[in-house]
C-alpha cells in the first residue's frame, strides 16, 4: 500500500510544473515552520509548568517540615498527624504526605493511613531515597515520575530539629492542571493549523485552476500570437478586477501594436526611399550582390564606371564586369560569398578615356553575424588621386634634381679649393668662392620658393585689406634699383594718379612683383627698359589693371603654355642657370587667391608683358571676405 502511494506521488511530482512543485515546496515549508513553533511553544509552557510546579513543591515542603520537625523530636505523633491531615485537607495538589525516620522506615502516610499514629507506626515499609538525597539544613531534592495515575512531583525535604537529623517527608504534587490542559489544547491548535494549511493551499490551487490558469493559458497563447507578428489577436474574457485589468491591458497593447506596426510600415517605406535616393546620389558606385553573385542593386555612379548600359539586377554581376575588373574579381567574390572577409583592390579600365578605380569587397552577415546575407561591393573611381600621387612624385624628384645640382657644384669648388687651394691663383680661388657663393644664393632662393609655394596651397588663410598700389611698386623698384643700374636697364613706373586702393594683401602682392621683375631684369639686355603701369580700367571701373613690361628676349610660343608649370624653366632654353622654375607658379597661386588670373603676350626679340586685373576695395567686398573666413575657420575651430 505505501509502496502504491509512493508510486502515485512521484508519478504526479514528475509530471507537476515548476509553479506546482515551487507551491508544494513552499507549502511543505510552511507547515513544517508553523508545526515547529507549535511545538516549540508546547514545549515552553511544559517546561515553566515544571519550573513552578517544582518551585511551588520546595516552598511547600520546606514550609511543612518547619512545622513538623519539632513535633516529631518531640515524638508527638497525635498532633503531626492532625496538622498533617489540615495541610492535606487544604492543600488541593498534594497527593500523598509521607514521614520516615532516620533509618527510612515509614512510620506515618497520607492517604496510606488514615488510624492512630500508634497504629500508623506498625507500618514496616521503607522509604527508597534518591542516591544524591542529602540530609542537610535547607537541602530539598525534587523529582518527577510517571504513576498510573499520572505524572506526579516527588519532594523530600529532610527533618531536621537542633541539626539533628529525624527523618524526611515526603510530599508528592499534582501537576498544574491549567498548565496541562494548555498543553492539550496547544498540540490540538498546532495539528489544526498543519491540516488548515494544506487545505486551504489546496483549495487556492483549485480555485487558481479554475478560475485564473485558464484565462492566464489565453493570455499566453495571445502574447505568442503576438510575437509571431499577428497583432489582430484579441482575448474577449468575462473577467472583473485585477484579471479583468489586465485583459484589457493586453487588447490596448495589441491595438497599439496594430497601429506602430502600419506606422512602422510606412517608415520603412520611406526610408528605403531614402536610402535608394542616398545610395543614387552618393559619388562611389555601389553594388550589392546576394549570395550566387546576382546584382540586388547598382546605383548610378558604378553603372557609369562599368559602361552599365542595359539592366543588371537579378543577373550575374561576373557576365557584366569589364574583363580586368572579371579577371581580378572572380575569384575573390567566390570567397567572399563563402564567408571570407572582404578585401581591396586597384585596377586600371581601359577605354578611350582611362581610369583607376579601387574596388571594395565587403561580406554582409545577419544579425547574429553567423550567416552570409550578401556581398558589398563600393567602386571608387581614383584616378585624380593616382594623378595627384604622379604629381608628387614628380615634384619630388623635381626638387631632388633641382637641389642636387647646387649643392654637388658647391660641393666640387669647395673640395677643388680644400684639396688644391695653394696651386690654384688667387684669381681661380675668388672665381671658385663667387661660383660657390652663387650657387648658394641658387639653393637658398629654390628652398625659399618651395616653402613659398607649399605655404601657398596649405590653405592658410590671408588677411586681405585696402592696398595702395604704389607702395609696393615704389619697394619693388628700390629692391632692384641698383641691379638695374649695374644691368644697365631703365627700370621705371606708371602709376595712375588718385588710383583707387585695391583690395588685398600687401605681402603677396609684393612678392608678385618681385617675381615679375625679377624675371624681366634677367631676360632683358644691356640698354634695355622694365617698366611697371597701373590704370583702372575703363570697362570695369572696380577693377585696377598691373602690366610688368620688358623689352627683354621674349617667350618662344612652345613655352607660353608651359611657363606657369612648376621647375619649368625658359633659361633651359637660352643656357642659364640662373632661377628656381618657381617663380611664376608662386605668382599664379598668389593671385589665385585675389580672385585674379595672370595673362602674358611676349614675342620673340621684342619683349614680354605679364598682365592682371585687382579688384577695387569695397566694404561688401571686405565684409564677404571676412565672412568666407570665418566659414572656413569654424570647422577647425569645432
Amino acid at each position: 500500500m505505501f509502496e502504491r502511494f509512493r508510486k502515485i506521488i512521484v508519478s504526479w511530482w514528475a509530471d507537476s510544473n515548476i509553479q506546482t512543485r515551487l507551491m508544494v515546496a513552499a507549502t511543505l515549508v510552511v507547515s513544517l515552520l508553523m508545526s515547529s513553533l507549535t511545538f516549540w511553544a508546547v514545549n515552553s509552557i511544559q517546561q515553566d509548568a515544571r519550573l513552578q510546579d517544582n518551585r511551588f513543591g520546595r516552598d511547600l515542603g520546606l514550609l511543612l517540615s518547619s512545622n513538623v520537625a519539632p513535633l516529631v523530636a518531640d515524638h508527638n505523633y497525635g498532633d503531626l498527624a492532625k496538622l498533617s491531615r489540615e495541610f492535606y485537607s487544604r492543600t488541593s495538589s498534594i497527593r500523598y504526605m509521607i514521614y520516615a525516620d532516620e533509618e527510612g522506615s515509614i512510620y506515618y502516610g497520607i492517604p496510606y493511613s488514615e488510624t492512630q499514629v500508634n497504629s500508623s507506626l506498625t507500618l514496616r515499609r521503607l522509604m527508597q531515597l534518591p542516591e544524591n538525597f542529602m540530609p542537610t539544613a535547607g537541602s530539598v531534592m525534587v523529582r518527577e515520575h510517571s504513576t498510573p495515575d499520572g505524572e506526579v512531583t516527588d519532594v523530600f525535604v529532610p527533618l531536621l530539629q537542633d541539626e539533628q537529623y529525624l527523618g524526611v517527608l515526603a510530599i508528592g504534587i499534582n501537576p498544574n492542571p491549567t498548565a496541562v490542559t494548555s498543553s492539550h489544547l496547544t498540540r490540538d491548535v498546532t495539528i489544526a493549523v498543519f491540516i488548515t494549511i494544506w487545505v486551504m493551499v489546496i483549495l487556492g490551487a483549485v480555485f487558481n485552476a479554475l478560475i485564473i490558469t485558464n484565462p492566464i493559458k489565453e493570455l499566453v497563447v495571445g502574447v505568442k500570437t503576438i510575437a509571431s507578428g499577428n497583432f489582430k489577436k484579441r482575448v474577449d474574457l468575462p473577467f472583473g478586477g485585477e484579471l479583468g485589468e489586465l485583459i484589457f491591458s493586453f487588447n490596448d497593447m495589441a491595438e497599439r501594436l496594430e497601429r506602430y506596426q502600419e506606422q512602422n510600415i510606412e517608415e520603412l517605406t520611406a526610408q528605403k526611399a531614402k536610402l535608394e535616393t542616398l545610395v543614387s546620389t552618393i559619388a562611389d558606385g555601389a553594388v550589392l550582390l546576394d549570395t550566387d553573385l546576382a546584382v540586388i542593386l547598382a546605383n548610378p555612379t558604378a553603372r557609369r564606371l562599368f559602361n552599365w548600359d542595359s539592366e543588371v539586377v537579378s543577373k550575374n554581376v561576373l557576365n557584366h564586369l569589364p574583363e580586368p575588373v572579371q579577371i581580378e574579381l572572380t575569384r575573390p567574390l567566390y570567397q567572399s560569398a563563402a564567408g571570407q572577409e572582404g578585401s581591396e583592390f586597384r585596377i586600371t579600365l581601359t577605354g578611350p578615356t582611362p581610369r583607376t578605380v579601387r574596388i571594395l569587397l565587403t561580406t554582409v552577415l545577419d544579425q547574429q553575424r553567423e550567416k552570409v546575407k550578401g556581398i558589398a561591393m563600393t567602386v571608387q573611381d581614383i584616378t585624380r588621386e593616382v594623378e595627384l600621387n604622379e604629381a608628387k612624385s614628380q615634384f619630388i624628384s623635381n626638387i631632388s634634381h633641382e637641389l642636387r645640382t647646387p649643392l654637388f657644384n658647391i660641393k666640387s669648388f669647395i673640395e677643388t679649393l680644400h684639396d688644391y687651394g695653394d696651386d690654384l691663383s688667387a684669381e681661380d680661388r675668388q672665381e671658385f668662392l663667387d661660383t660657390a657663393n652663387r650657387e648658394t644664393d641658387r639653393l637658398t632662393r629654390l628652398v625659399n620658393d618651395v616653402l613659398d609655394l607649399s605655404r601657398l596651397e596649405s590653405g592658410k588663410q590671408y588677411r586681405f585689406e585696402a592696398v595702395d598700389l604704389l607702395q609696393p611698386v615704389e619697394q619693388t623698384l628700390r629692391t632692384y634699383q641698383l641691379t638695374a643700374r649695374d644691368q644697365g636697364i631703365e627700370l621705371s613706373h606708371d602709376i595712375q594718379a588718385n588710383l583707387s586702393p585695391i583690395w588685398g594683401n600687401y605681402d603677396l602682392l609684393l612678392q608678385v612683383l618681385t617675381n615679375l621683375i625679377g624675371n624681366a631684369l634677367k631676360f632683358t639686355l644691356k640698354g634695355g627698359k622694365v617698366m611697371i603701369r597701373a590704370y583702372p580700367l575703363a570697362e570695369h571701373t572696380n577693377q585696377v589693371r598691373v602690366e610688368v613690361a620688358d623689352t627683354g628676349i621674349g617667350i618662344e610660343p612652345d613655352d607660353q603654355a608651359a611657363i606657369f608649370d612648376r621647375f619649368y624653366r625658359v633659361e633651359n632654353r637660352v643656357h642659364t642657370l640662373e632661377g628656381t622654375g618657381l617663380g611664376l607658379s608662386i605668382v599664379r597661386n598668389i593671385l589665385d587667391k585675389h580672385h585674379a588670373s595672370v595673362n602674358l603676350i611676349s614675342e620673340s626679340g621684342v619683349g614680354t608683358t605679364f598682365w592682371f586685373d585687382l579688384n577695387v576695395y569695397r566694404d561688401d567686398l571686405a565684409k564677404r571676405a571676412a565672412d568666407e573666413a570665418d566659414s572656413l575657420e569654424m570647422p577647425a575651430q569645432a
